[in-house]
């Protein structure tokens, strides 16, 4: 059955308090293990699927999430449409720490290791991801947000970098003069993955800090300590927009994110391997028999 909506849980955020007649789902995937058990409840009179990025007890680094599972996961218990609650590090004076942005955008500075789409191994897809959030989605977090007196901002710029160092001062220099607003380290491989999996997509960015660029005397030097804080303040501030927007969401979709495998498949139907196709039944199966 879809309609429902998933939450993953990034930094801090390992469990959602509110959720009714819970029952934990491990699934299967074709691509391994995701990152925890799924969290399957009531919120707010929604349907809603929890995972926890890092696992509990945070034990999974950003380079090493399966985003492909974490995403098929969701894909398979029947979710449309994704928030994800993620710390990030401000590039902008204006964006201060315990603020949220809702991105936009976003510019990719892994290092590739990553596996940030279904579709290799005998099948091309080039599908568009100039928008790579749904809007419809963002903006419903944005009232949400405003409507429970966070200070939130609607559009921003994502840089997400390999990790897990934090960046450089070198780097953080760089990334402010291109025009960034945000830095994180997870956001920008699940964004591709639902859109892949034709699921919405928005992002609620938690500033913890400001990256390494800013400094001066009334400004401690960014400490672990010091995000770790301010990560948990952020958290509440989360969990009480994302009872607010649960609310707010409804079963229709008038984005295109429902439909954006539509004319994106490349390869010849009769080329794709059976074993790829099989894998991928869940995602192509209504554009390829």
């Amino acid at each position: 059955m879809g309609g429902k909506i998933g939450i993953i849980g990034g930094s801090g955020f390992y469990d959602m308090e509110g959720l009714t007649n819970v029952k934990k789902v491990k699934i299967e995937t074709p691509f391994g293990n995701p990152s925890d058990d799924y969290m399957t409840g009531t919120l707010e009179g929604k349907e809603v699927v929890f995972l926890a990025r890092h696992g509990k007890g945070h034990s999974i680094s950003p380079s090493e999430l399966n985003y492909c599972a974490n995403i098929y996961g969701m894909k398979k218990l029947g979710v449309e449409q994704i928030i994800s609650v993620s710390a990030c590090g401000s590039l902008r004076k204006e964006l201060k720490p315990l603020d949220i942005v809702i991105p936009n955008q976003f510019v990719d500075r892994t290092s590739q290791a990553r596996r940030t789409t279904f579709f290799r191994d005998g099948i091309v897809v080039h599908i568009q991801f100039a928008d790579p959030v749904c809007g419809c989605l963002s903006k419903l977090l944005y009232d949400a947000g405003k409507e429970v007196g966070a200070n939130v901002h609607l559009d921003g710029k994502y840089l997400n970098m390999e990790g897990p160092q934090f960046s450089t001062k070198a780097e953080s220099e760089l990334y402010r003069m291109w025009g960034m607003d945000i830095i994180g380290m997870t956001n920008l491989g699940e964004a591709r993955c639902a859109r892949e999996a034709e699921i919405c997509y928005a992002t609620l960015a938690c500033i913890t800090d400001y990256d390494c660029w800013y400094l001066d005397e009334a400004t401690e030097t960014v400490s672990l300590d010091m995000i770790i804080k301010n990560l948990l303040k952020n958290v509440d501030v989360s969990k009480s927009i994302l009872r607010t927007v649960v609310k707010k969401i409804g079963r229709e979709r008038k984005c295109a994110c429902a439909s954006a495998l539509k004319d994106a498949i490349v390869t010849n139907p009769a080329m794709i391997p059976a074993k790829t196709k099989k894998d991928l039944e869940l995602i192509i199966g209504k554009y390829i028999k």
